[in-house]
């Protein structure tokens, strides 16, 4: 070994630390904890009889040969058709060259602040926000600049002051990175009024959005929200999805949608990390599609979490102390607990582990440290019966150390 290994590797991967939520999920394995740590989907979501079936179709079709072959940078033609189809269905202005396929939306994440952002550039997310995206933004030397979020999502007024502020000191963001639909990880859902708000700001400002939507048809009740990139249609919107919530996470499928430019650029970038996502799993994907089953396996899935998610509402309701509170999201897959601001999460992390359950602490999710009373909870992967009882095992970690 090297004597002088530390040394060799590069600033960013020394000071960068492993995904929080990661090291918690090894701690969690063992079977008689319930975790509501992890951001997985149910297995029993997973359509495993009508993939096989299609997985046989496509060896015993003409594409064979071109699944197990390399594919292009941009992904598979038939695939970005149908995704192109359903997004113009839903008012975005987009054809097959404003697409481009990345291995899973955490690709999408890594390959933005690879080609924006230069060590010492600003962006502004939520707080809290997704701790993959943050990650993926700091790991590439973004500063981070949060905006607090109130029921409606990211504050639109403190977003334009924050801008004004920068503008002064000559300063512009990257971006603004925005998760409208139930957020992860507070569960929230931006109205259709704060996205217009938070549209005029950027506009007005000459700032990019990046919106990241990939629960956002996992909806349990309540209206669909325009995406923003459909209200904008001017460039001034970069949206991400995947497949990971709505398919299956071990295909990892995901994509960008944004203004050829960007997306060439996009190309560059991950022609330097994959050359290509999966063909094999993108063929699957787009005759998975074109079965015409996906929104009968969306409805499916949407049923089966909502059950959870009401069964882990009714838990918090029955058992918590009046001094907790939650939000009670409209879809998607975690709701976000607070704590007596004197309680720290922290602390309280290993007394539930005893109680044999377990969360992610909620201040890995903030970037400027705040969050040590709060706490994110995932309703999706733990059976209905065990989302009720680890309910009841969190209440009585928590209450232990109540004043």
């Amino acid at each position: 070994m090297v004597s002088d290994l530390d040394n060799i590797f590069n600033r960013q991967i020394r000071s960068h630390k492993k995904s929080a939520i990661r090291e918690v999920l090894k701690l969690t394995q063992r079977t008689d904890i319930i975790s509501f740590a992890g951001g997985l989907p149910s297995p029993e979501s997973f359509p495993v009889e009508q993939l096989k079936k299609i997985v046989c179709e496509i060896f015993e079709s003409d594409d064979a040969s071109q699944a197990l072959q390399y594919g292009t940078t941009e992904g598979d033609i038939r695939l970005r058709e149908l995704l192109v189809e359903r997004y113009r269905k839903q008012g975005l202005d987009i054809g097959i060259k404003n697409l481009i396929i990345t291995t899973a939306s955490q690709q999408a994440l890594d390959l933005l602040p690879k080609i924006f952002i230069d060590p010492g550039d600003k962006i502004i997310c939520g707080l809290p926000s997704y701790l993959g995206g943050i990650s993926a933004f700091s790991f590439y030397g973004a500063q981070m600049e949060g905006i607090e979020l109130d029921n409606s999502g990211m504050r639109s007024d403190l977003l334009h002051e924050k801008l004004k502020k920068m503008k002064a000191f000559g300063e512009k963001p990257k971006f603004i990175y925005i998760i409208p639909d139930f957020q992860n990880p507070a569960g929230i859902t931006m109205p259709e009024a704060r996205r217009q708000e938070i549209i005029d700001i950027a506009r007005k400002h000459d700032v990019l959005i990046v919106e990241d939507s990939p629960y956002r048809e996992l909806r349990f009740e309540g209206e669909p929200q325009r995406m923003i990139y459909a209200m904008d249609n001017t460039g001034h919107v970069i949206s991400l999805g995947t497949f990971s919530k709505i398919l299956a996470p071990g295909f990892r499928i995901g994509w960008i949608i944004a203004n050829e430019l960007i997306i060439d650029k996009l190309v560059t970038a991950k022609q330097t990390a994959d050359l290509c996502t999966s063909p094999f799993v993108q063929k699957i994907a787009a005759r998975y599609l074109e079965t015409g089953i996906f929104d009968t396996h969306l409805t499916t899935i949407t049923g089966l979490y909502r059950e959870k998610r009401d069964i882990m509402l009714s838990s918090l309701r029955k058992f918590m102390p009046e001094e907790v509170t939650w939000t009670e999201p409209e879809g998607g897959l975690f709701l976000f607990l607070t704590l007596p601001g004197y309680l720290d999460a922290e602390d309280l992390f290993m007394q539930a582990v005893e109680e044999k359950v377990a969360f992610v602490l909620g201040k890995v999710f903030y970037c400027n440290g705040y969050g040590k009373n709060t706490m994110r909870l995932n309703f999706s992967f733990p059976s209905k019966e065990m989302n009720a009882e680890g309910i009841k095992r969190l209440a009585k970690a928590i209450r232990k150390n109540l004043r």
